[in-house]
């Protein structure tokens, strides 16, 4: 992998769709890696220019055509996001797009089958993956240092949608799609739990409950995170969840289980996953993301600290900055990336991408679905494509 303070990629430009909050992020990532961001396409040419964030363009066509954009990134909400990586893929180029891929599981297939049939490199933004310590826990449990895995069980818990004046476009399912807080957030949650554990969830038995059912709509946009203005509101009825607990049952054995939230108040972005095997645990928390919990029962449970030499080769070439001088969420981005962008540079896919792929939206799309299924039939749902 190419080390940090070099410029692998100048030369390679890239276009951003979206110019919300996670948009911002994206260009920050790419021009850290020496990436030039030539433009961006925002809901309104006025509202992409004011962000500042880069030239903005009418269309994703005149992104590449004016702008020579080699890569779109698709920070847009999720309703446009089939149609805006058909036509980037139309047009030649390659492309990165946030999660959840798709409204849903057939659009994610079909956006698979585009990418694939396009020969070019496509990938689904589940950056959590790319914490130096959640990847040191995925290199012990793959080593066997724990033994065999349990269980696995957390929480992904929020707060900025706990008032029935928070609004944001995740609210409208013709936008997000029928789920929201497990499509938002469960998605990287139960991502991660297959991911560490090397084990795929087959059954999921799920509850939803919304418990702000009529909120207050602004007249205008609401960016993600922000707080509302005091404009004029209109009553909405809300059909999506903003509670959901789910059990799952995973391929080798494991069991598992996790509480999710966007209504809970003081927590910010509090993702916790543990995993607990037959000799030894581990556990995460991002908002403490530099420690990795290391549970005995007869010896001393000891935090490790993100420390390079201490950690797993595999695991510390994910790390960039030293020991105490702290890597976050906007460097999970720029991990993933520099990943993503060495296939870019060499003008196709690897024959086995270390990245999440269309595929990996996929998966996530149908262990959301069987989560929906799950709670309107009230009995566990097989993962679609699973046994």
């Amino acid at each position: 992998m190419t080390p940090l303070g070099t410029i692998p990629f100048a030369g390679l430009r890239a276009g951003i769709v979206g110019v919300g909050m996670v948009g911002a992020v994206h260009a920050d990532a790419l021009r850290r890696l020496g990436v030039e961001v030539v433009g961006v396409v925002g809901s309104t040419p006025e509202r992409a220019a004011a962000k500042g964030i880069a030239p903005a363009y009418p269309s994703i066509a005149a992104l590449v055509r004016d702008a020579g954009a080699h890569v779109i990134h698709v920070a847009s909400p999720n309703d446009r996001h089939l149609a805006q990586v058909e036509e980037a893929l139309a047009l030649g180029t390659h492309v990165i797009c946030e999660k959840p891929l798709a409204l849903d599981a057939a659009e994610a297939r079909r956006m698979v089958e585009l990418g694939e049939a396009s020969g070019r490199v496509h990938c689904t933004n589940l950056n959590v993956r790319y914490y130096p310590l959640v990847r040191e826990a995925r290199e012990r449990i793959r080593a066997g240092e724990l033994g065999q895995v349990w269980n696995v069980h957390g929480r992904y818990i929020q707060d900025w949608l706990a008032t029935p004046t928070d609004w944001n476009w995740r609210l409208d399912p013709l936008q997000a799609g029928e789920l929201r807080a497990v499509g938002d957030i469960g998605s990287h949650w139960l991502d991660l739990a297959e991911f560490l554990t090397g084990q795929r969830i087959v059954e999921v038995f799920a509850d939803l409950a919304t418990v702000i059912p009529t909120r207050q709509r602004p007249d205008g946009p609401v960016e993600s995170y922000a707080v509302a203005s005091a404009a004029a509101t209109v009553p909405v009825e809300v059909a999506t969840e903003d509670i959901c607990h789910i059990l799952v049952r995973l391929d080798g054995g494991a069991r598992g289980s996790c509480v999710l939230s966007q209504v809970s108040f003081g927590r910010k972005n509090d993702l916790r996953i543990e995993v607990d095997p037959s000799a030894g645990s581990l556990a995460w928390d991002a908002e403490r993301n530099e420690d990795l919990w290391l549970g005995q029962r007869d010896g001393a449970s000891q935090i490790l600290r993100r420390q390079p030499t201490l950690m797993h080769p595999a695991a510390a070439a994910f790390t960039a900055l030293p020991p105490g001088t702290s890597e976050g969420y906007a460097d999970t981005f720029r991990e993933l990336y520099r990943h993503v962008y060495e296939d870019i540079a060499q003008g196709r896919p690897s024959a086995s991408p270390d990245y999440p792929t269309f595929a990996d939206g996929l998966r996530s799309a149908r262990i959301c679905e069987a989560v929906a299924a799950s709670a309107r039939e009230q009995r566990w749902m097989r993962v679609d494509g699973e046994g």
